[in-house]
């Protein structure tokens, strides 16, 4: 019988954990009931291109875990397909620690977060560095983004979990704050104007 897809994170050390926890009968139940997905749905496609970051973590040879934020305009998370991820790698402080580490050892995760809607994916799998690709770096980046791509990362999806709200305190960016703001801006200035406007006509009828 194979494995359910869980099981890349669900190791035997996790498993007794949860069985000892008292929760084991619950994610049972979960992976006879089909568990995680490995191919990327059009909701997750469509989560992951509103996306602005996300957080890289990797490991070195001896399991020193590393967690490296990325970043860039909406949507610089790339869906290749239904089981490839794919984002320029900018200039940054120059410690090559995420890039180091894939070389030495290609598993890797992706943690993604949307404050405002309180959601959070967790996608496990492999990521590869990707040197001198002119075609995959043209579909990767935006030319009116500041940041310098000096390379690709493609990650190869082997499981994913949209995990539970809980604990997620609600964060909104510039842009959604001035989206939701805008509209009380707008109705000030109709009533600043009205304002004017039954002042004038006032000053008039006393003269």
């Amino acid at each position: 019988m194979k494995p359910p897809i869980s099981d890349i994170a669900f190791t035997e050390s996790v498993k007794a954990v949860q069985q000892r926890m008292g929760s084991r009968k619950h994610y049972e139940r979960m992976e006879t009931d089909g568990g995680w997905e490995n191919t990327i749905s059009k909701d997750l496609a469509d989560f992951i291109g509103d996306r602005d970051s996300c957080y890289l973590a990797t490991a070195n040879v001896k399991g020193q875990p590393y967690i490296q934020h990325r970043g860039g305009p909406k949507g610089f998370l790339k869906v290749l397909d239904e089981r490839t991820l794919a984002f320029a790698d900018f200039a940054g402080n120059r410690q090559y620690i995420s890039i180091g580490n894939l070389f030495e050892n290609n598993q890797a995760f992706l943690f993604l977060m949307d404050y405002t809607s309180q959601t959070r994916v967790k996608i496990w799998g492999t990521a590869e560095v990707v040197d001198h690709d002119l075609r995959l770096m043209k579909q990767l980046t935006d030319p009116s983004y500041k940041g310098k791509p000096e390379r690709a990362i493609r990650f190869h999806v082997e499981a994913f979990d949209i995990n539970c709200r809980q604990h997620i305190q609600p964060r909104f960016t510039q842009e959604e704050v001035e989206a939701l703001v805008q509209p009380l801006r707008d109705r000030l200035a109709e009533l600043e104007s009205e304002n004017k406007a039954l002042k004038s006509h006032s000053a008039a009828r006393l003269r």
